[in-house]
């Protein structure tokens, strides 16, 4: 069946009705941030088995079938939303969704996207640039951190043990990381062939970081333990904290000891178009690999992240394959070389238009806004009775207590009737509430509403 399109413009019209206008109440608090309801009642609301086996879906009904589906979901722009690393995205990157819905060009082929490679090809460019990599870094977008770790860490392995990929993966190969890096770290390890025991905890200070200076004992036992560092993974932040690792001296060890630098800056490097933030990364450039997601703090939606690294010719090597349907002929501008993924979506339209709308200073304003709203709520969580905050934020993510109740339940306590999402985490084996300043419109206001609600918990023991 074509496409109808005098149905698409319809349904399409729709659409950004709808969504202007779930935005637009989202980003004025006036529902619930999050509802929470069980998948049955959600299916049943949505009619989900009905339209399955009978289709004839309009667009008079689809509106309606949108209107339940978005009142169903997470409202990621909403004031209220303090929980998960995900962008409130910007509506040039919704466009950029909108288009590569239509056109699909699966670009990791360069003659099945031109445009949409070309694109990519800048983007990264821009990053290599910003990171201080230049014109002789490498670099891809992938689907998500994850698949960015892993990606990078090929290209580690690659270097480490070039024969691993036909004959396979050494058995004296290790992984160094701090137990607070991001759990995709240690799946990729598993992934890779290494093995979860391959990984190597490296020591920390009290709130997770990376402590440079016991650093050559790590080193020393690994080698000791008859294993060869395949690479080292520092945080830029911490997923958990959104505290930054010292990479100046970590990258400094690195080099001298010729152990591959792996940065995981997927939520953190965004800081770098942030001047009075950018000392956050200093040493960056040191890296060997690093990672940036675009769906966190560039405002795009997910998922969009690069696989960077400083000398090109790395990350080509961290794929040897052959396929003679897919690999001939010149290859020169084809990214399936440096991926997992075949057809690859058109990440980097929704990083340019980004861009191209808000310019490299209105992205790190927004940064900028994020880490000043995070530091004020820290600010006013530390003027109240029984409020503890163990660190001062370097950037938008806070983690506190209050009183000595059971955490986990008093968020459950905060999101059961929807009017705010956070998260929680654990420092030093003690949990502890969570908040990731996303959205643009949260403000003071917000801030002190939680700051209430919290309040009116009980104290519990010790508080």
């Amino acid at each position: 069946m074509i496409w109808n399109v005098e149905e698409f413009a319809r349904a399409a019209a729709v659409t950004a009705d709808g969504l202007a206008a779930y935005v637009d109440e989202s980003q004025r608090g006036l529902p619930p941030v999050i509802r929470g309801r069980p998948p049955r009642e959600v299916a049943e609301r949505l009619g989900l088995v009905r339209w399955i086996r009978e289709g004839g879906m309009t667009p008079d009904s689809y509106a309606e079938f949108l209107a339940a589906y978005l009142d169903e979901g997470t409202r990621l722009h909403h004031p209220a939303y303090l929980g998960h690393q995900i962008a409130a995205p910007d509506f040039p990157a919704a466009l950029a969704d909108f288009v590569h819905g239509a056109t699909n060009n699966p670009m990791a082929v360069y003659e099945m996207g031109a445009s949409a490679a070309t694109v990519e090809f800048e983007v990264l460019r821009w990053m290599l640039g910003k990171v201080g990599f230049g014109e002789s870094g490498g670099g891809v977008l992938t689907h998500g951190g994850s698949l960015a770790n892993l990606t990078a860490l090929l290209a580690a392995r690659a270097a480490a043990a070039p024969e691993a990929w036909t004959d396979g993966v050494p058995a004296d190969l290790a992984l160094l990381a701090p137990a607070s890096a991001h759990y995709s770290l240690t799946r990729a390890a598993a992934i890779l062939g290494l093995g979860e025991r391959a990984v190597v905890p490296l020591d920390v200070d009290r709130l997770g970081r990376i402590d440079v200076t016991r650093l050559p004992e790590a080193l020393d036992r690994v080698r000791r333990a008859g294993r060869r560092p395949m690479a080292l993974v520092a945080s830029a932040c911490s997923t958990g904290t959104g505290l930054y690792d010292d990479l100046r001296g970590i990258g400094d060890f690195c080099a001298a000891n010729g152990v591959w630098f792996h940065v995981d800056g997927a939520h953190g490097a965004s800081a770098l178009l942030a001047e009075e933030h950018r000392h956050l990364l200093d040493g960056i450039e040191l890296a060997d690999s690093l990672i940036w997601d675009a769906h966190k703090m560039l405002r795009t939606s997910s998922l969009a992240a690069a696989v960077l690294t400083r000398r090109e010719g790395d990350l080509d090597a961290a794929f040897r394959q052959q396929a003679s349907y897919l690999f001939y002929g010149d290859q020169g501008f084809d990214l399936i070389g440096r991926t997992v993924e075949c057809s690859k979506a058109e990440l980097g339209l929704k990083v340019f238009l980004n861009l191209a709308w808000r310019g490299e200073r209105g992205l790190g304003d927004h940064v900028a806004r994020q880490y000043a709203t995070a530091h004020r709520f820290w600010e006013l969580a530390r003027e109240r009775p029984g409020f503890e905050c163990p660190y001062e934020p370097e950037s938008n993510i806070v983690c506190f207590r209050y009183g000595g109740a059971d955490q986990a339940e008093i968020r459950e306590r905060l999101m059961a009737d929807g009017a705010f999402q956070l998260t929680s985490a654990e420092i030093g084996g003690v949990r502890h509430l969570r908040v990731t300043v996303m959205a643009p419109a949260t403000d003071d206001k917000t801030l002190e509403a939680l700051l209430d609600r919290i309040g009116e918990q009980e104290l519990g023991p010790g508080g």
